[in-house]
């Protein structure tokens, strides 16, 4: 069992390293931060897993495709791809800079437009994989102050179904997470009370749960959301 996740360092994508390590999974991990994909390696060396690291911004193009090739070289039989990687940025769409909503659409799109691409094509030859990408609430409707998040959001939620249209047949599942409010690094500095969240790990049990479901179901969303926020 071998996964790669994208963003992999901080919140989400942290907590899902983590509980794939824990159940077994070899692990390729990419971020931007080399200290900080260091610290998470150490943090599961315990877990006796090959962990890969990966240091990328994956909001330059050249980037992502260093790391496909890294990946089309060293490794073999992904089974798991989670596209995690993302970046909020708030304002308004008609007062923002052009460069507010170019960055969102490079991290929150593009960048898994493009992993996709290449782990979809592996995976539809093999005939199996999963691919999960962390969408948002915003992917479904506007949230306000989101402008730009909110319109790439949603392209990656319809990235999300023709990725799954296409790899289906080839029995290669796709799922949606449409989160709310999740106690990530984005909410730094909030005098919101944590029990308000969504916290990361509610994420990451849910999709080791999915993985474990019969090999004849998909989940198509998963829309998880704070009780009272």
């Amino acid at each position: 069992m071998k996964a790669v996740i994208t963003g992999a360092t901080k919140g989400i994508g942290r907590a899902i390293s983590l509980k794939l390590a824990q159940n077994g999974y070899d692990l390729i991990l990419v971020a931007r931060g080399e200290g900080d994909l260091k610290t998470l390696k150490d943090e599961l060396t315990p877990y006796g897993n090959v962990v890969f690291t990966h240091s990328a911004d994956f909001s330059v193009k050249e980037e992502v495709y260093a790391f496909l090739n890294s990946a089309n070289i060293n490794f073999n039989g992904v089974t798991v791809l989670v596209n995690n990687v993302g970046i909020f940025l708030p304002g308004s769409l008609l007062d923002e800079a052009d460069e507010t909503f170019e960055k969102q659409q490079h991290l929150n799109l593009n960048a898994s437009y493009y992993t996709s691409k290449f782990f979809g094509k592996k995976m539809r030859s093999a005939r199996q994989g999963h691919i999960f990408n962390i969408c948002s609430v915003a992917s479904k409707a506007p949230v306000k102050n989101g402008g730009s998040y909110s319109v790439t959001k949603a392209a990656m939620l319809s990235l999300n179904h023709v990725l799954r249209q296409e790899l289906a047949p080839h029995n290669v599942k796709v799922t949606a997470f449409l989160p709310g409010s999740t106690k990530t690094s984005s909410w730094e500095g909030t005098t919101i009370p944590d029990e308000k969240f969504v916290q990361p790990e509610d994420i990451a049990e849910t999709l080791f749960t999915i993985l474990n479901l019969s090999k004849g179901v998909n989940v198509d969303e998963v829309l998880i959301t704070p009780l009272d926020f």
